[in-house]
This record gives C-alpha cells, sequence and structure tokens, in this order.
C-alpha cells in the first residue's frame, strides 16, 4: 500500500475517534453506574486506542475495536480492585425541572436500577446489543466470550428486566406513575 495512503487512512481513524466517546462513556456508565469511573475508562480507552491505531487493519471495524478495548479497561478496573460507588447513593441531578423530565429521570432510573441488579455479564451483554446496537458476533469479540454464551446471557437478561419492569404508567393529571411487579 502508498505510504501517504495509510499515513491520510490513520489521520482520517484519529479524527473519527472523538465520535466515539459519547458511545463509549454512555456504556462504560451503564456498567459502572459512576460518572467519574465511566469518563476515566472512557479516557483510558481512547488512550489506548490512540497508542495502538497503528494496528487497526479495518477502518469499518474501528467500533467493535474501541468497544473491545473499553470492555479490558473495565476488567483491569476490577483487578485494581478500586472501590466504586453504589447507584442508589448518587443523587441524580438535572437543572430542568419540568414534570417531563422528573417523569423521564423516574423511568430511566427504574430502568437502570434493574438493569444494575444484573449480574455483570448479563449486564454487559444487554447493554452492548439493545444499547449500543452491537451483532451478537461483534458482543462475542469484544467480551471475548462463545457467541452461544451472548445468547444466553442476553436471554436471561431480557426475561429479568420483564419480570421487574412489567408496566410503567407516566403521570396524567396528577395519576402516579408505576411500575408493577409480578409475583
Amino acid at each position: 500500500m502508498n505510504p501517504l495512503k495509510i499515513f491520510s487512512r490513520h489521520g482520517e481513524m484519529k479524527r473519527s475517534l472523538g465520535t466515539f466517546r459519547p458511545r463509549l462513556y454512555r456504556l462504560a456508565y451503564s456498567w459502572s453506574h459512576d460518572p467519574s469511573l465511566a469518563d476515566e475508562l472512557t479516557q483510558e480507552a481512547l488512550t489506548k486506542a490512540l497508542r495502538k491505531l497503528h494496528q487497526v487493519r479495518q477502518p469499518e471495524t474501528l467500533d467493535r475495536w474501541l468497544f473491545g478495548i473499553l470492555a479490558n479497561c473495565w476488567r483491569d478496573h476490577f483487578r485494581r480492585q478500586r472501590p466504586m460507588d453504589d447507584i442508589d447513593d448518587c443523587p441524580l441531578r438535572d437543572d430542568n425541572t419540568p414534570e417531563r423530565q422528573h417523569e423521564q429521570q423516574r423511568l430511566v432510573g427504574t430502568v437502570r436500577q434493574a438493569i444494575g441488579q444484573l449480574p455483570e455479564g448479563q449486564r454487559q451483554a444487554i447493554t452492548l446489543v439493545d444499547l449500543e446496537g452491537f451483532s451478537y458476533a461483534e458482543v462475542s469479540d469484544i467480551l471475548q466470550i462463545p457467541i452461544g454464551t451472548v445468547m444466553s446471557r442476553l436471554c436471561r437478561a431480557r426475561r429479568a428486566l420483564a419480570g421487574n419492569l412489567i408496566e410503567y404508567k407516566p403521570r396524567a393529571t396528577g395519576e402516579v406513575g408505576h411500575i408493577r411487579r409480578i409475583s
């Protein structure tokens, strides 16, 4: 390949790394439930990606490669055994205070809490597939587990969420929204 094309492609990939930051942060936050830890993991993943960008052979797999780095950063975090804050102890803040924002936050908080109660493997599978839109094969590559394991974790996670989040009714003229569980 022409050296000029290599440098040009490398520069394009460097510029596109920044566009992945929100997705990486969102996924790191869904795994950790800690905004500062999610930011740290995102920064660490992007820093590692910049250093190893020359290893990417196929630019179209850049997102899978980045999410794989993020998954490794998440594993490294546990190896270092740093304490994590519980999401239930962290107040959710939003400067907008209309009822609509409040109701949306309640729903998001309820779903986050339900996802947070899932085992780590199920939580990783459901966030990668349902939030980030990766295929089962891509999730298998990112987490370095067999595709059958991805499918079974995803199935168990969806069943658990369905059992916990059966019905949600938003507020309507003073009526309180709620989640009803089936026992």
